[in-house]
């Protein structure tokens, strides 16, 4: 369901389900392994980071192959991390998988689609967060512009606070499963200590 405009805006892409695509392309224009492993791009199957070039090829593989990309940008718009949805499921596989905590990306204070809802939020008066890449996505695509979603990780005072500096009413949106109502609660408890007023929606599927 999502328009062409809408994919080049989000810069949703695709990894491609090869082991080590990505290693080769970097690798070719000279972006070093310990590089690529601190960003959460590779990895190894030791428990180790090991950052010679013996064999390297056959060392490192990609962190996300088969996968549904979508971009997670801090709030200047620069791509700091990533979510990344499995297109064809299997029985080991996760449904999503996410960039892991580095310099760059942290997962308590990142939400997803906040440097595109800013200023909307700031225009409406008020913020919609809720829980998936999709959801954000899709609502975007409406018009519903001043939306945002938790990145890949349980939503924190952090991520509050940061949406209460530009708006202090908060509309979540969750979904209607019983982890959605217990993510609502708890998200609630948190937004009311910070004497933030919100309501509550679950079981509504943009």
């Amino acid at each position: 369901g999502l328009k062409e405009d809408t994919i080049k805006d989000f810069r949703i892409g695709f990894s491609s389900p090869e082991w080590r695509d990505l290693f080769d392309y970097l690798t070719e224009r000279s972006v070093s392994v310990q590089d690529m492993l601190e960003v959460g791009l590779i990895k190894h199957p030791s428990t180790s980071l090991r950052t010679g070039n013996e064999n390297a090829r056959e060392k490192y593989y990609d962190t996300f192959r088969g996968r549904i990309m979508f971009p997670i940008n801090d709030s200047a718009g620069r791509v700091v991390g990533f979510s990344g949805r499995i297109l064809i499921p299997d029985e080991k596989s996760p449904k999503y998988l996410n960039s892991p905590e580095t310099s760059l990306f942290n997962k308590s204070e990142i939400l997803f689609g906040f440097d595109k809802a800013k200023k909307y939020i700031k225009s409406e008066g008020c913020s919609i967060l809720v829980e998936g890449q999709m959801d954000l996505v899709m609502l975007h695509q409406v018009g519903v512009t001043n939306t945002v979603a938790s990145s890949g990780t349980a939503l924190t005072a952090r991520h509050l606070v940061r949406l209460q500096g530009f708006s202090n009413p908060i509309v979540m949106v969750f979904d209607g499963d019983s982890a959605g109502f217990l993510a609502s609660n708890k998200s609630a408890s948190i937004a009311l200590s910070l004497g933030i007023c919100i309501v509550t929606i679950t079981g509504i599927t943009p």
